[in-house]
């Protein structure tokens, strides 16, 4: 199979600037031809006037003085004076007062038109285009008085004249004119691929740089010499480069951070795993263990999966409309067992609360929140869930009865493997990252404060706020 072929800029704008030029040139060139058609009839039709006239003044008028009868001198060779080039004839027709042939070429076809309304010449004369003997000619009919002792009256005089001068000079205005337009467009055309070829330098120089660069170079394209219309596509490609960049380096630090926080589960099981060998431990101790170091390894797995979904539900943008109050509802549920082991007194208040997001996302934010929030609170204490709608944001607020988190360890929590209490063994410290990469997908904050009494803690509240999907 063949590659479609690619479009050129080049030829685009050749296309697109040199075929409404020629275009306009052919317009021109017929518009002119008919001008210079015009101009040579008007020019000629001086000449046949001329020659009409010529003939009216060799009239006479003879015979008894109530029975006039026009008379004519001329011989043809008198028109030859008239003739400007051996390419054209003239051929003329004297007619007397009732109509009749007086002299010239009697089957020259009779005047039945009209004198025009307006005319340019001093004289009663009409011009229009006939054939004669088949070819084509430009006739002059004059109505020329004549007196005499016999008496007066109105003669008709048609002179005609082929058309090859008229044509050939017509034909030489047409043929310089386009000859200049010709050279204009031609001039034109090499404008066009001088200016089109410096116009496109920038973008070859663009795909020169990109080209040129090496493997997992992401950094971002120098804007300061671009041109203006190429400023959107740069910063859109530096814009693209540096997701890319965010991406890669995510990836990176998700195996690195992977690749060392499995480490160590895997020793302590294979330490456990020849501990029971050897018989160091009873056995049941020793699966005990066993099982203990796997629940951790699972759960660390499960977490980074999470860490790394949200980044790639992130990247696809396509979330939709979610109730959240129906989610935080669910989630209680699932953990209600947990709740319950730890005999606590759980308080749930919720509204409606539609925010755009992912259903899995807001399930493992709300999670993992009421989780840290359990296994942080005392035996027997209060646990309390609110979902509030303000009519811009969806604020949920977990208050637990810990021991809540010193302030400088605060902003600390929401990096991936980050504890309040460094010599707690139970989790991963994924938990709080997970849920401000969450949160930050989605376009909102989240913020953990201490609820005090007198200047005494009385326990932590985890609260997050998510534009509604209305606003």
């Amino acid at each position: 199979m063949t590659a479609p072929r690619q479009n050129s800029l080049r030829r685009v704008l050749l296309i697109g600037i040199l075929v409404p030029v020629l275009a306009f040139v052919v317009i021109n060139s017929v518009s002119e031809y008919r001008q210079a058609l015009a101009a040579a009839d008007t020019a000629y039709d001086r000449t046949l006037l001329a020659s009409a006239k010529s003939i009216g003044e060799q009239l006479e008028v003879e015979g008894e003085p109530d029975r006039p009868v026009l008379r004519s001198t001329l011989v043809y060779s008198a028109l030859e004076a008239f003739e400007a080039d051996s390419r054209s004839r003239m051929y003329f027709k004297v007619s007397g007062f009732n109509g009749e042939p007086v002299s010239g070429f009697d089957d020259m076809p009779p005047w039945r038109g009209t004198l025009p309304a307006r005319n340019v010449y001093a004289a009663l004369v009409h011009f229009y285009d006939d054939t004669y003997r088949g070819v084509p000619v430009r006739m002059a009919v004059l109505l020329q008085p004549v007196a005499g002792v016999a008496g007066q009256g109105m003669a008709t005089i048609q002179v005609a004249e082929t058309l090859e001068l008229r044509q050939a000079l017509a034909r030489e205005l047409l043929t310089r004119a386009i000859s200049q337009q010709g050279a204009l467009v031609v001039v034109i055309a090499l404008v066009v691929v001088v200016v089109v070829q410096r116009a496109t330098r920038p973008v070859r120089e663009l795909s020169a740089q990109l080209q040129s660069r090496a493997t997992g170079d992401l950094s971002a394209l120098p804007v300061g010499g671009a041109p203006r219309e190429l400023l959107p596509m740069v910063e859109a490609t530096n814009d693209l480069m540096s997701r890319l960049d965010q991406q890669l380096q995510h990836q990176k630090r998700f195996l690195r951070d992977t690749a060392h926080q499995l480490r160590t589960p895997l020793a302590v099981l294979r330490a456990q795993v020849q501990s029971a060998r050897r018989g160091d431990v009873e056995m049941q101790q020793a699966l005990g263990e066993i099982e203990h170091t796997v629940a951790d390894a699972t759960d660390l797995a499960n977490q980074m999966l999470a860490l790394a979904k949200v980044e790639q539900l992130r990247q696809q943008g396509d979330a939709l409309v979610v109730d959240w109050a129906h989610t935080a509802r669910q989630v209680a549920l699932d953990l209600s067992a947990l709740i319950a082991q730890g005999r606590l007194e759980f308080e749930i208040a919720v509204t409606a609360t539609p925010v755009r997001a992912h259903e899995w996302a807001l399930r493992e934010l709300t999670r993992n929140l009421l989780h840290n929030a359990i296994k942080h609170s005392p035996r027997g204490a209060t646990l309390g869930v609110t979902l509030v709608n303000d009519g811009r944001h969806a604020a949920l607020t977990i208050s637990d009865r810990g021991t809540g988190i010193p302030a400088d360890l605060r902003p600390h929590l929401f990096r991936p493997f980050a504890r309040a209490d460094l010599q707690e063994r139970d989790g991963s410290g994924l938990g709080l990252a997970i849920c401000h990469e969450i949160v930050a997908s989605l376009g909102g904050q989240i913020e953990l404060k201490n609820r005090t009494d007198a200047g005494k803690i009385e326990g932590l509240d985890a609260v997050v706020r998510l534009p509604l999907a209305a606003a």
